[in-house]
């Protein structure tokens, strides 16, 4: 299974595969600067199952508890100002 961010790359590799052409300047530019979004992403999967061992829907950080994973993801990442 892949995640979001994965499919995507997926994805772009098969409609621009010049972007992750390693060795070319735009190549190493794209997977050097987006390469951080899979690292967030794994850090949020990462939080989000340790903040599951104490309660699914209870957020540590604010101590707010959350109705259902809608609820916390609407919260924790949708309505983030960019």
């Amino acid at each position: 299974m892949k995640t979001a961010v994965q499919e995507v790359f997926s994805d772009l590799e098969k409609l621009h595969p010049n972007l992750f052409n390693v060795y070319t300047t735009e190549g190493k530019f794209f997977i050097n600067h987006f390469h951080k979004y899979l690292e967030m992403e794994k850090e949020q999967i990462a939080q989000s199952f340790e903040d599951g061992e104490y309660n699914y829907f209870y957020s540590k950080e604010d101590g707010k508890n959350f109705e259902n994973g809608f609820e916390y993801y609407n919260e924790k990442f949708k309505q983030q100002k960019q």
